[in-house]
């Protein structure tokens, strides 16, 4: 491109391109489109840039088209690459100048540069650092400013960098301008603290902002300095403050024995302004987050505490335990505990009147919400539970002290007393498991908190609501099972309560619900909760009608799938409303993903309550599932890990296969082929329908299921590999003949790796399993599996059986489930009687697993004095359930039955032994099998004759 006739015409491309009328905008964009590939093109648009007095649109459309052509074309490798000619003259041009009056633009330019040295510097680009450094030392304040804001875009771009190579380009860089940059900052620092002082305010900016830049770009440590809440720079102080307290909690984070000699003025520091009157009216709320953290980390750092062992202690441990030791004394430590609890645990004004206007949409945000995880009081909850549990013994007696000036109910028109009441029953929820031993908490109820339940006063709802979730943060910790039914007959009414926050009663049901205690009075007792289920579950489900907030939608669903989860099958009678309800539900969440996992959740709990009578929600229950798990649809990002689990326990009830159920096996191809953490989840489905209805299932997807298979042991862990092989192996229990025909491709390798010896053990035994499961239950198919390996192996056929024989001997130890070890040897004992030479050969290691496996599963009647195989199962029975014992699954049962027809559990394994062991006898004659015992070891003889006594 000529520069100088092509100067006017880019120009008036780029002022077309700013045009609002789209018949003159589109075909200048085009127009500069084809340009960009041009030689010259990039020239002419840093000229343009660089001249002030052109129009700012234009330049900054000029900016963009050229920081864009640098992610396009700067790299050498790069389509239509731009020529290193030009690039040098590039390079030059964008550092003679830092004098950008427009902020946009400059912001724009520097981040051009810092594009261009994440390619080039410091290589091809070796003068920037030094051209910035002496722009940044100018008096000029314009140019210094453009030149830190470069500064700090490049260093950020470079630090960003991943290789080794690159990261060490980069540290040598840092190590030659650190000085500088320290000085820098603490220079502009100075100059901001004078101008401030001076009242200079527009100084002040200015080298406020220039501290900022210095600060940012060498990543410099320095403490915070406060100016009265009236000055005009106190948002841009704030900033400078929070980004010198966040790169002190860095600093303690990654090099806290660095830190150990700041501790002390770390401590005071911050103690000082969040519990003292030192801070009152100069802190802010984020200021105040950051030394709680800073507290916290200092109070709870592994590295400042010594060894159980003093001796075994690092010296740096013992010295910063001795700081923590010297400044947490008794006083400093009780005005932090009753601190935190009477002035950072209050409610706001604000919140309760968000309470008040919108009482859901502050439950949500008190107990979810992203903007109240990182505010004050959450932060201020953790540094109470941490200083807490470190000096329990000195801050357990001022939080019971708090309690004792709190006993009895409190006047409803004193609101300081009732938020105080508040933050301290907060802070005796939190700290339950630290009181244990100081706190009769079921005699408190029973005098105190149960008639605070009661109080039906509107002002009264804030001791309401703290009370029922102290209960349940104290309900797994110290709460009688005798009380429980107390506790749900006030639940029920507190439903009722219009003023209640739906999150509380969350809370404590899901800690009733799901209370799992070693001590049995803290254990939940279905019988007790049963008179209450038909009335809590209706609660529950009008709740879940009348609220609007997905979150609390969410939560209630949370709840309801805790109950039906805890009374199972009891559950039937109460779901009618739920079942008809839900559909509609899910067709409003559409937009709302999240609401939609719950609802899933809340369908698989339903399932698993339902049993078998699942197949009355399936016009509902399959296009959910389908629709959850097609991963060409976008909500299967969120749906997929859900709907996966629910189509698992629908088959596992479900009491026939359906057409439809067979036709959501479609989205499973999809979900093989991805090869993602549901895997093992795909892997029990597709059992699942193997169990259902194998025929069926088989003669539909055998062909891309195989296929899959295949594709899928070309690249996987030893783990997938047995996860795949399993589903071969229940395929071949369930239909023995029709499983080996549809997984015949996968065979060979099964074949090859137990002549090969298979390394990885459960990989090996799994192996033995399959081909056992194909010589005891489909013969003809086995020998025409080894004819084909003879061919390919170019082996004898009893050569090569002889040495698989000889492998699964050697490598029986492998095995080490009692089922498998029976199925090998009924695989073995199944070749015999024979006259095969090999087989004959072989009939020692044959004996020998007998051996092991009659020690595997016979049991000893002592009464009579003889063996009787453990795994035989003679007929089925409905198993009797304990209350806490789940019913059997429709799967369950399926598998039952399948194990009555099952060799391993049909076919006693002592009687098998004793009929080849007289067949082959038979076949051969006394005086032949005499000699072919007389290879076995006596006493795997003895053992065996032992086992045989009585037959």
């Amino acid at each position: 491109m000529d520069m100088d006739g092509a100067s006017s015409v880019v120009l008036q491309a780029l002022t077309q391109a700013t045009s609002q009328d789209t018949a003159v905008l589109k075909p200048a964009e085009e127009q500069l489109r084809q340009w960009e590939t041009q030689p010259g093109f990039y020239s002419v648009l840093l000229n343009i840039l660089n001249n002030h007095m052109l129009d700012v649109n234009v330049r900054w459309l000029a900016v963009l088209y050229f920081k864009n052509g640098i992610d396009r074309y700067w790299r050498r490798v790069a389509p239509h690459a731009l020529s290193e000619e030009e690039k040098t003259s590039l390079r030059a041009g964008l550092i003679t100048n830092f004098n950008e009056p427009v902020n946009q633009i400059a912001t724009q330019i520097a981040v051009l540069i810092a594009k261009v040295a994440r390619l080039d510097c410091p290589r091809q680009w070796p003068e920037l650092i030094p051209i910035l450094l002496e722009s940044v030392k100018g008096q000029d304040g314009l140019r210094q400013h453009r030149a830190l804001l470069t500064f700090h875009h490049v260093t950020k771009t470079l630090a960003s960098k991943r290789l080794a190579q690159d990261r060490r380009l980069f540290q040598d860089l840092a190590s030659g301008i650190y000085s500088f940059a320290c000085s820098l900052w603490s220079h502009h620092t100075d100059c901001f603290l004078q101008q401030i002082y001076a009242r200079e305010e527009a100084a002040a900016l200015g080298s406020l902002e220039r501290t900022l830049l210095s600060l940012k770009g060498s990543n410099m440590l320095h403490s915070s300095r406060m100016v009265g809440p009236d000055s005009t720079c106190r948002e841009k102080l704030e900033k400078m403050i929070i980004l010198y307290t966040k790169v002190l909690l860095d600093f303690l984070e990654y090099h806290p024995c660095a830190f150990i000699p700041l501790i002390q003025r770390s401590l005071e520091f911050a103690v000082s302004y969040l519990f003292t009157p030192a801070g009152e009216g100069v802190t802010f709320e984020r200021f105040i987050v950051q030394c709680m953290n800073l507290i916290k980390i200092i109070v709870k750092n592994d590295a400042y505490k010594p060894s159980k062992n003093i001796d075994d202690s690092k010296p740096e441990s013992l010295e910063a335990h001795k700081i923590k030791t010297a400044f947490f004394t008794h006083p400093t430590l009780t005005e932090i505990g009753r601190r935190l609890v009477s002035h950072y645990f209050l409610l706001t004004k604000e919140e309760l009147a968000m309470w008040e206007e919108d009482p859901e949409s502050f439950a949500v945000e008190e107990t979810g919400g992203d903007s109240w995880k990182y505010s004050l009081r959450p932060c201020a909850e953790v540094l109470f539970l941490d200083i807490f549990h470190n000096y329990n013994q000195t801050l357990i007696p001022v939080l019971l002290d708090m309690v004792q000036n709190l006993q009895g109910l409190t006047n409803v028109e004193d609101s300081a007393q009732l938020l105080m009441k508040d933050s301290v029953y907060n802070a005796v929820g939190l700290a339950a498991y630290e009181l244990f031993d100081n706190v009769d908490f079921d005699q408190w109820f029973k005098n105190q908190l149960l008639g605070e339940l009661q109080v039906s006063h509107h002002r009264y709802k804030l001791i309401r609501r703290r009370v029922i979730w102290l209960i349940g943060q104290w309900i797994s910790v110290k709460f009688k099972s005798d009380l429980r039914p107390l506790l749900y007959e006030v639940i029920l009414s507190l439903m009722q309560d219009p003023d209640l926050v739906v999150r509380q009663l969350q809370t404590v049901f899901v800690l009733i619900l799901n209370s799992r205690s070693p001590v049995d009075d803290f254990e939940f007792r279905t019988e007790q909760f049963l008179p209450y289920l038909e009335s809590i579950f209706g609660l529950l489900f009008q709740l879940l009608q009348q609220v609007t907030e997905c979150d609390t939608k969410m939560q209630v669903l949370h709840v309801i799938s805790c109950v039906i989860e805890r009374v199972n099958i009891q559950i039937r009678p109460y779901v009618g409303c739920l079942v008809q309800y839900l559909p509609l539900l899910w067709k409003q969440s559409e937009e709302h993903n999240m609401l939609r996992c719950a609802i899933l959740t809340t369908l698989i709990h339903l399932v698993q309550g339902l049993g078998s009578e699942c197949k009355n929600l399936y016009s509902f229950l399959l296009p959910v599932i389908q629709l959850s798990t097609d991963v060409t649809l976008p909500p299967h990002v969120y749906l997929l890990e859900d709907g996966l689990e629910l189509w698992l326990v629908t088959l596992e009830n479900s009491p026939a296969i359906t057409p439809e159920l067979l036709r959501i096996f479609q989205n499973m191809s999809a979900l093989l082929d991805l090869s993602s953490e549901n895997l093992r989840t795909c892997f029990q489905i597709v059992n699942a329908y193997l169990y259902l209805s194998a025929t069926d299932f088989l003669q539909n997807y055998a062909e891309s299921l195989c296929r899959s298979f295949c594709n899928l042991l070309k690249d996987v862990t030893n783990e997938g590999q047995v996860q795949v092989l399993k589903v071969v192996e229940i395929a071949l229990k369930v239909s023995p003949v029709l499983g080996a025909h549809i997984f015949q491709p996968l065979l060979p390798a099964v074949f090859r790796g137990i002549v090969d010896g298979e390394r990885y053990p459960v990989v090996m035994s799994t192996y033995l399993g399959i081909m056992g499961r194909i010589l005891l239950q489909n013969s003809s198919f086995f020998s025409s599996l080894l004819t084909q390996m003879a061919s390919e192996c170019s082996q004898k056929m009893d050569q090569l059986l002889g040495s698989v024989i000889e492998m699964w001997v050697d490598r029986m130890d492998n095995i080490t489930q009692p089922e498998r070890r029976k199925l090998s040897s009924l695989a073995l004992l199944s070749l015999l009687p024979s006259d095969n030479s090999v087989i004959q050969d072989k009939f020692c290691g044959i004996i020998n697993i007998s051996v092991e496996a009659l020690h595997d599963v016979m049991t000893e009647d002592t009464e009579t004095a003889t063996f009787k195989d453990c795994m035989l199962m003679s007929h089925f029975e409905e198993p009797k359930l304990s209350e806490d014992e789940e019913p059997p699954t429709e799967q369950d049962k399926r598998k039952k039955l399948l194990a009555l027809e099952d060799p391993v559990h049909s076919v006693s394994l002592q009687q098998f032994v004793y009929e080849k062991l007289k067949a082959q006898q038979a076949m051969m004659g006394d005086q032949s099998f005499g000699v072919l015992m007389e290879t076995v070891d006596t006493e795997l003889v003895r053992q065996l004759q032992e086992f045989l006594k009585g037959l």
